[in-house]
């Protein structure tokens, strides 16, 4: 029972078995690990020396109403002791008691560290986050407590992320009510949309036997999810209603250039992943994540892709000066446990050396193999125009099916001019630029590029009749 609990006068979760969001059963063990206020307070401070006697007067200072004078004592401490557990779990425990939940989050969470300070205070900051209604910064801490792997706080854990799951779904805490007589408006609806094939292989489906490799039945299943882009605007809910800009196409043109790739192997089934928002007011529009995919979008993730998955990489990708900074977790489905993460920094000067730097380290780790039936995959010198030409194909591929508005989309000339030299050397780019231009063709838009050569491979000429071009 953690400090809201008392606050609330909740009473403890039952010992019966609970169903977790897994499926699966387990029981609320007998002894589980306290969380603030259930005698912690004191325990500390009878091994606290100097700090916990001042720590139990800025107690009796909140019991006095006089939050200034204690949170001046909290400084104090804090400066030479902040990192101890101890007084973390302390502060935030007798803070949350008399009601006082922001400074909670002023004084302890830039300070947390869940490896060192264990659970107890995360918990109390997660609780202080709900019920402040800050629902981002909840399940960020929800997923670092997740992260822990501690068994006994499993089934209380799914019970908050259920929570702030509600919370996001019904920003105001509760079903809206009529106004006047009149029906609330209906809510924006996020979608995820995922992408089973390579983009460039949609709309060849007559010969994707010469172009795609078979599928057996024993695969192991892999996600690549739209990246987070934390900082990258002021308002995230405007930007997504703007033409996508480079970095937004980026983030969902790298998943696809990942999966892709893992798509030429006989061991994964992958697909990408990208978000989309239907706003009743303001219409169709992308999704732009300001921070990575909580534990919430993956199990949404899992639930809406067939055979479910095993392994699903997300992340954030910022970019500050020009220069780009990528950050990659590999998270295990079964335990929703992060196995690996990646890192990788590029200036566009040097972009396509650490973007093929960084493939080569995802398929070692994955034990990526290549496909022997197919064409063959070779991975491009030029990811970054690649990658770039792969989230404009997502674009067109999702207005081509009223799935985007065409206002969203990006001026293509910037993105045909980077291909173009590409397409006369890889099949795979002369089959990106074919299936683009008869999306954009069914769109009204015009992808024509003067003096363009397309590869001589066989299965280009194939896709051109297909295609009509």
């Amino acid at each position: 029972m953690g400090f809201l609990d008392r606050l609330t006068g909740k009473k403890p979760a039952s010992t019966q078995p609970a169903a977790t969001a897994t499926g699966a059963v387990t029981s609320q063990p007998a002894t589980a690990t306290p969380a603030a206020g259930e005698n912690v307070s004191a325990a500390a401070s009878a091994a606290g020396g100097g700090v916990m006697p001042r720590l139990a007067v800025a107690r009796e200072k909140l019991e006095a109403k006089d939050l200034p004078g204690a949170i001046a004592i909290y400084e104090e401490v804090l400066a030479v002791s902040g990192d101890r557990a101890d007084v973390l779990v302390t502060i935030s425990g007798d803070l949350g008691s008399s009601g006082h939940l922001a400074p909670i989050i002023e004084l302890v969470a830039p300070r947390y560290d869940a490896q060192r300070h264990g659970p107890a205070t995360g918990l109390n900051l997660l609780q202080a986050y709900l019920a402040l209604r800050q629902a981002g910064a909840a399940q960020h801490v929800l997923d670092i407590l997740f992260a822990l792997n501690r068994p006994e706080l499993e089934e209380r854990l799914y019970g908050f992320s259920n929570a702030i799951a509600d919370m996001m779904a019904s920003p105001t805490g509760a079903a809206p009510e009529s106004l006047n007589g009149e029906a609330p408006p209906e809510a924006a609806k996020v979608a995820i949309v995922t992408i089973s094939k390579p983009i460039w292989s949609y709309g060849l489906e007559p010969i994707a036997g010469e172009l795609l490799p078979p599928k057996g039945e024993k695969l192991r299943r892999v996600a690549f999810a739209q990246l987070a882009l934390p900082g990258a605007y002021t308002d995230a809910a405007a930007a997504s209603k703007r033409p996508e800009d480079e970095l937004g196409r980026l983030s969902r043109g790298l998943p696809l250039w990942l999966a892709e790739k893992f798509y030429f192997s006989p061991h994964y089934a992958p697909v990408a992943a990208a978000g989309l928002l239907d706003d009743p007011t303001d219409g169709k529009s992308y999704v732009v994540f300001s921070s990575e995919w909580t534990t919430t979008n993956l199990q949404q993730l899992v639930d809406s892709t067939t055979g479910g998955l095993d392994y699903i990489f997300t992340g954030a990708l910022q970019q500050k000066a020009g220069d780009y900074e990528l950050l990659l977790r590999v998270f295990e489905v079964k335990k929703f446990r992060e196995r690996k993460t990646f890192t990788a920094r590029w200036t566009p000067a040097t972009a396509d050396a650490e973007l093929a730097k960084l493939l080569e380290q995802i398929g070692q780790f994955m034990e990526w193999t290549p496909e022997k039936s197919g064409l063959s995959y070779v991975p491009t010198s030029e990811p970054s125009s690649w990658i770039d030409t792969l989230g404009a194909s997502l674009s067109l591929f999702l207005a081509d099916k009223s799935l985007l508005p065409t206002p969203q989309l990006a001026p293509l000339a910037p993105v045909l001019e980077r291909a173009a030299p590409q397409v006369m050397i890889r099949p795979v780019a002369s089959l990106a630029w074919l299936t683009l231009q008869a999306r954009a063709a069914r769109l009204g838009l015009k992808v024509t590029w003067p003096g363009v050569q397309y590869s001589s491979h066989p299965a280009v000429a194939q896709a051109r009749q297909t295609l009509g071009i």
